[in-house]
């Protein structure tokens, strides 16, 4: 068993974006305090959390400066160089551990370790040169999805090819090599799970969620997904057993395929808060971000149990945030900004949530009419 930390207690937030944010929020009102390291003083997480270090993710002194203010240490994103990973872990706890970082970082480890696990996913292939084109059209036949390996988010760092010569010249775009190649899966719908484990040995996890995009970026969730309770009770101790098997100490999310024929394939896993959790800040009584906090300061975590249905909608780049006056003159979202400046197109600045009775989420029609100044537009 592992002691809690007390209130008044650091919690160290490596990264400032919005994630690191809302974390600080949940944090203040455990009692905890906030230390953040960003890269400037304007960032999302900096804006919230009591005290903040600025400097480089790969900044030795940075590191040390960090370290020395705070008693344990998170983060709010992976793409964190190794070598500041291993220095921080040498310093402080680190939750969830190094190790789980190094998996989820690169796609070749996190499907090697889902191998080992015995977790289901979709036919892949390492791609370590462009000869690799005939095992890929022997052993995934087209199309396939070309991915870097490191630092893809978003859609970005990815490819979908339809022949030799589209897998080639995806080849020579991408980069950093090795990459990997994924069968495509005709799947009916994504849904998530956040699954959570404390230090103290206490665990839970959330109800599932359908996922919708667009562009390559999260537009919509629902919660909970439609789909049947049998398969909802299999992602839900999917999810668990890929914590346990990670030894996890903190939130993750687990994005999975449910196929044509019902199965389920896990997608990918983030060891952190994520974007598919933002429901969970009003439809639930603990939310993703106390339940990590909670995780890392070793407090005792249960499901996050949902009261209420929800939609989440993300706002994104400057089309949604110029509706931003109406979104906040409508009574029925909940409006998340995330304090960013520049509304790029493609950047998240906040999102919304809509409420409705435990068991009464609507069907399509309802959700658009719900979204009102949100839903989508002819032509989009």
């Amino acid at each position: 068993m592992s002691t809690a930390l007390p209130p008044g207690s650091v919690i160290g937030i490596v990264g400032g974006g919005q994630l690191g944010r809302m974390s600080a929020v949940a944090a203040a009102r455990l009692g905890y305090r906030v230390h953040v390291l960003a890269q400037s003083e304007d960032e999302p997480a900096v804006q919230t959390a009591g005290s903040f270090t600025l400097g480089a993710f790969d900044d030795q002194a940075a590191l040390h400066r960090f370290a020395e203010q705070v008693d344990v240490i998170t983060f709010e994103f992976e793409n964190i160089p190794a070598e500041g990973l291993d220095l921080l872990s040498s310093l402080k706890p680190v939750r969830p551990s190094g190790e789980i970082l190094r998996i989820s970082q690169d796609r070749l480890a996190e499907k090697a370790f889902m191998a080992g696990a015995d977790i289901p996913v979709a036919p892949w292939l390492a791609v370590t040169s462009a000869d690799d084109v005939t095992l890929s059209e022997e052993r995934l036949s087209w199309p396939v999805i070309l991915k870097t390996t490191r630092l893809g988010y978003d859609g970005k760092g990815q490819r979908r090819v339809h022949d030799r010569e589209g897998f080639l010249a995806a080849f020579e775009e991408l980069r950093p090599h090795p990459l990997v190649a994924e069968a495509v899966v005709d799947f009916e719908r994504e849904i998530s799970v956040m699954v959570v484990r404390s230090a103290d040995g206490s665990s839970g996890c959330s109800d599932p969620v359908e996922n919708r995009h667009r562009d390559g970026i999260l537009d919509i969730t629902l919660a909970p997904a439609p789909i049947d309770p049998e398969l909802a009770c299999k992602a839900r101790a999917l999810a668990l057993r890929i914590a346990e098997r990670l030894d996890l100490t903190g939130i993750l999310g687990v994005e999975m395929f449910v196929t044509r024929d019902g199965d389920l394939l896990i997608n990918e896993i983030a060891p952190r808060p994520h974007n598919s959790g933002h429901w969970t800040m009003d439809a639930c009584g603990m939310d993703q971000f106390e339940a990590h906090i909670r995780a890392v300061a070793g407090l005792p975590v249960t499901d996050l149990m949902r009261h209420s249905d929800a939609v989440m909608k993300n706002l994104v780049g400057p089309d949604d945030m110029a509706l931003w006056p109406e979104i906040i003159a409508s009574p029925g979202m909940i409006p998340h900004h995330y304090g960013k400046t520049e509304a790029r197109p493609g950047r998240k600045m906040g999102h919304v949530n809509i409420l409705f009775p435990r068991g009464a989420l609507p069907g399509e029609f309802g959700v658009q009419d719900a979204l009102g100044c949100l839903a989508e537009r002819p032509g989009m």
